[in-house]
């Protein structure tokens, strides 16, 4: 990495601001459902602890309008303070004397989280109050980023803060971590590569699948976005979830694989149902035939994950982003947990790209099965695309 690393600075006494991405899932009674992110931060905060140095956290929850109590990150410093076995203090807000205060009189080896970021709207905007990212920055010594989830915004405190510690914006273990699995992918992805991409829409996705075209020796594609590819191609998807606009885009595609030569994988069986509902009427069809009017495509088939499971069984890379089936409800989670299952028995690097799959990997407990599991789905989408992130590009270069 060129960039500075944690590693590089001399932490002995000094206050640390670091940006962590603690937006986790709230259960209905505003306690954590998964505290995932939680522990990929811990690597970062106990390097600065046992360096001497105390730790000034900062992190968004939710899209709150306002201050507002149910997206506190409170509850947070709770967890954390069990996870780390230290009092985490808890500032009142994220600027504002208070929170100076507090920052100020912060020892050496003690945790203080700000308040949720969001409460401010010049986290999200900065031009609006260009001050806020300066009056978060007098809170510390250093700044270091962690959150790798939100670095693909160049939002106050994962970008714009950086100017204020020339030379000493680095970048944090966990963000390490994910910048090497993502750079490999893009630069020395061992062949043959293979990339599975699931969702609802193809529009948040063509963009990752462009720029891998050069790359990737295979496409699978499942979940929502799969009826804008079979309905490029001429076929009936019945009530199923399409983007009209997209379907040149669809057809562009296939085109440009059948030209490299690149095989494309779409379902050949499929989990439909006649409403968006668990309790639905469900039948398994082959993916030749039409969808009836009144019906929609749920999930991939039994067919589809045998034949994926034999294509994918050379892999040596695998990059997986996106549910290949509506999984939140139990009767359409067959498809990606069975993805899941034949992706952790390979013999390859496989490297998940965030979000809805991670959660599906977790449900059944297989996250120490896979080689890297990012902390950003948006994030590993935009910087296989891009190559670089606003909240990467902001840090101070190393010497």
């Amino acid at each position: 990495m060129s960039k500075l690393l944690l590693q590089d600075l001399d932490l002995k006494d000094k206050k640390v601001l670091m940006r962590v991405d603690f937006n986790v899932p709230l259960n209905a009674d505003g306690t954590i459902s998964d505290d995932t992110r939680l522990k990929e931060s811990l690597p970062s905060i106990q390097h600065v602890l046992k360096s001497k140095g105390s730790v000034i956290l900062m992190s968004h929850l939710g899209r709150p309008k306002g201050a507002d109590p149910k997206l506190s990150l409170k509850p947070v410093a709770t967890a954390l303070s069990k996870l780390l076995k230290v009092d985490v203090l808890m500032a009142p807000d994220c600027t504002g004397e208070k929170v100076e205060k507090m920052a100020c009189d912060l020892k050496n080896g003690q945790v203080l989280l700000l308040e949720n970021l969001r409460y401010n709207p010049a986290e999200e905007k900065p031009s609006t109050d260009p001050s806020f990212a300066q009056k978060l920055a007098r809170l510390g010594d250093l700044y270091v980023n962690d959150a790798f989830g939100t670095a693909h915004r160049a939002h106050s405190s994962t970008a714009i803060i950086a100017q204020y510690f020339p030379g000493k914006a680095a970048a944090g273990l966990l963000m390490q971590k994910e910048i090497h699995a993502f750079e490999n992918l893009m630069h020395e992805a061992k062949r043959p590569f293979y990339v599975i991409i699931g969702g609802a829409k193809i529009s948040t996705k063509i963009g990752v699948l462009k720029s891998l075209l050069s790359k990737a020796d295979g496409f699978f594609i499942g979940g929502g976005m799969a009826f804008t590819f079979y309905k490029a191609q001429g076929k009936k998807i019945g009530s199923s979830i399409c983007e009209e606009d997209q379907i040149p885009v669809a057809t562009q595609f296939l085109k440009e694989c059948s030209e490299k030569k690149i095989p494309f994988w779409l379902p050949t069986d499929l989990l439909i149902a006649d409403a968006f509902s668990n309790e639905a009427a469900i039948k398994t069809i082959s993916a030749s035939e039409c969808i009836p009017d009144g019906w929609q495509g749920m999930d991939i088939g039994p067919q589809t994950l045998n034949e994926w499971k034999a294509a994918l069984q050379n892999s040596a890379t695998v990059f997986w982003n996106g549910p290949v089936g509506v999984f939140e409800f139990s009767h359409f989670a067959q498809g990606t947990q069975g993805l899941a299952k034949i992706l952790s028995s390979l013999h390859a690097i496989t490297v998940v790209g965030g979000g809805d799959s991670i959660a599906a990997i977790n449900q059944i407990g297989l996250g120490p099965k896979f080689t890297h599991l990012s902390t950003g789905g948006g994030a590993s989408l935009e910087l296989l695309e891009f190559g670089h992130l606003p909240g990467i590009d902001a840090l101070s270069d190393k010497k």
